[in-house]
């Protein structure tokens, strides 16, 4: 059998391309991300002369945050099939169903909420946007999610872009690792307890479904090999451009990589240029009248003997060329920021989020990104649902749902807010309904079915808010005799619930 470690080490000469270039990115926008090869930890990372880079990767990153994982409401739904609905029988209790799904999404987001999910998301659109890969790990018990930057990860895929295997490599500690597995490794002379290993976790596919295990060293963690099903796997590998035939992506820096470098060296004659220009330097005249001394050792004001013309002032005289220099990095500065939506932003500062604003930058994600945000949608979305549904699910946290009836389905683009477009549509249907039929088209509205759809696209959970028929009818009871008692008095009352329960011969005697 293949080990991981072999295993990695074959597919790192595809990954090596992607790398390098991810470490030219990284240089100009955030080097932490991708050091530079042979970086360690007494090594210094390069510090860019321009801050455009970074930026506009943290803009961009948090924008997807945002409209991938809105904090007002899901990003996902829970439908089921009208035709499932028809078979059962069950098409009047649509409403009802419907409710309990959204009970269902939003114990599932409640789950995401309390993990770490947005903190890791982050750092991978960071790694995203800069090197175009990044993998995410979702435990099974816990709410840790992970991420494995580049460097630290290979993966394999077909021509249809299924992942075939994922290694990903990291360094421990020896003291984290199994005692039956550190005392072979120790009978072996495999570790030193003063240094790191390395830890390699492999998922290859067999079939319909992948087989896990992790080694250190050629030998494989006790209790480590599992399996997984096909849709199962707990490793997402994110891409930020698809290209075809190839299992690694393109981040939007390499799109913008020539701005980014010319950038950055402008910006660096420009620094150096302009400190070699503040450099205050006076130059006398050897053969004149004024000495050097005397204009060195002279205080402010002071009288001297001397002559202006022995002295001057040395000038680069480089304002024409810096000149252009500033403008052609200001067109590039604009260039850059409509790459990264630094230009336009409809969010207010230091004010809370509206729906709309979300919605309006939603629009400008997609129109600007050119699908690259229904792409992570469908990449990165819809397996954290189903991860963390499945997972939910076996502690018992969750309904187990039948696969062909009812699935979730993730809203894309300006449907980003999900039920919240079912409240515009909702309302507007009502509000053009009264509008062109007046006061008569109450009368043909169900006023308790549209409470509990309103209730349902607002998230809010309508039992024990919204008063059933019985309830009323009870209370338009209790009014119709408070009234009666108002009138008639409580003699008459009684009288009349006599004649009511009395038998009926009693009556006809």
């Amino acid at each position: 059998m293949q080990t991981a470690q072999s295993l990695y080490s074959k597919l790192e000469s595809d990954r090596w391309t992607f790398l390098s270039r991810a470490r030219e990115c990284a240089k100009v926008t955030l080097p932490f991300l991708i050091p530079p090869l042979g970086h360690g930890p007494v090594n210094a990372l390069p510090t860019p002369y321009q801050g455009i880079g970074a930026r506009g990767v943290n803009n961009l990153a948090s924008k997807l945050i945002l409209g991938l994982l809105p904090p007002n409401a899901p990003f996902f739904r829970l439908l089921i099939e009208d035709s499932s609905l028809m078979q059962a029988g069950m098409e009047q209790m649509r409403t009802e169903i419907d409710l309990a799904l959204a009970n269902a999404e939003r114990s599932l987001m409640a789950e995401l909420d309390s993990s770490t999910l947005r903190q890791v998301a982050f750092e991978a659109f960071r790694h995203l946007i800069v090197s175009g890969n990044g993998l995410l790990y979702i435990p099974e018990d816990g709410l840790e999610f992970r991420h494995f930057s580049l460097e630290h990860y290979v993966v394999d895929r077909d021509p249809r872009g299924n992942i075939l295997s994922i290694v990903t490599c990291e360094s421990v500690s020896p003291q984290v690792l199994p005692e039956e597995l550190l005392d072979t490794l120790n009978r072996q002379n495999l570790v030193s307890t003063d240094k790191t290993v390395e830890l390699y976790t492999a998922a290859v596919r067999e079939g319909k479904k992948y087989r896990s295990w992790q080694e250190v060293a050629g030998v494989m963690v006790p209790d480590s090999e599992t399996e997984y099903a096909e849709d199962a796997l707990p490793y997402i590998a994110l891409r930020w451009n698809h290209i075809s035939g190839e299992s690694y992506g393109r981040g939007l820096v390499e799109e913008y990589l020539g701005d980014l470098l010319s950038l950055e060296g402008l910006s660096r004659a420009i620094v150096e240029g302009s400190a070699a220009s503040a450099k205050m330097l006076f130059l006398v005249n050897p053969n004149g009248i004024t000495r050097s001394r005397t204009l060195a050792e002279s205080p402010n004001g002071a009288i001297r003997d001397g002559n202006a013309a022995d002295v001057t002032v040395l000038q680069a005289n480089k304002f024409a060329d810096f000149r252009v220099a500033f403008e052609t990095i200001n067109g590039i500065s604009e260039r850059l920021g409509h790459a990264f939506l630094l230009n336009t932003s409809v969010q207010r500062t230091g004010e809370r989020v509206t729906a709309t604003e979300i919605r309006a930058m939603l629009e400008e994600l997609e129109s600007s990104l050119g699908g690259t945000y229904s792409t992570l949608a469908g990449e990165f979305q819809m397996p954290l649902v189903q991860q963390v549904m499945a997972r939910m699910a076996k502690q018992g946290r969750f309904p187990k749902l039948p696969k062909n009836t009812i699935k979730p389905q993730i809203v894309t683009g300006v449907q980003a807010l999900g039920r919240g477009q079912d409240l515009m549509r909702l309302d507007a249907f009502v509000g053009g309904l009264v509008q062109t039929l007046g006061p008569e088209a109450m009368r043909r509205l169900n006023v308790a079915e549209y409470l509990n759809r309103r209730a349902m696209a607002l998230g809010v959970e309508p039992r024990g808010l919204i008063r059933s028929e019985e309830e009323i009818q009870a209370e338009m009871q209790q009014a119709q005799q408070a009234q009666m008692v108002g009138q008639l008095g409580p003699a008459a009352i009684q009288a009349g619930a006599k004649m009511a329960t009395a038998p009926q011969g009693d009556m006809s005697g």
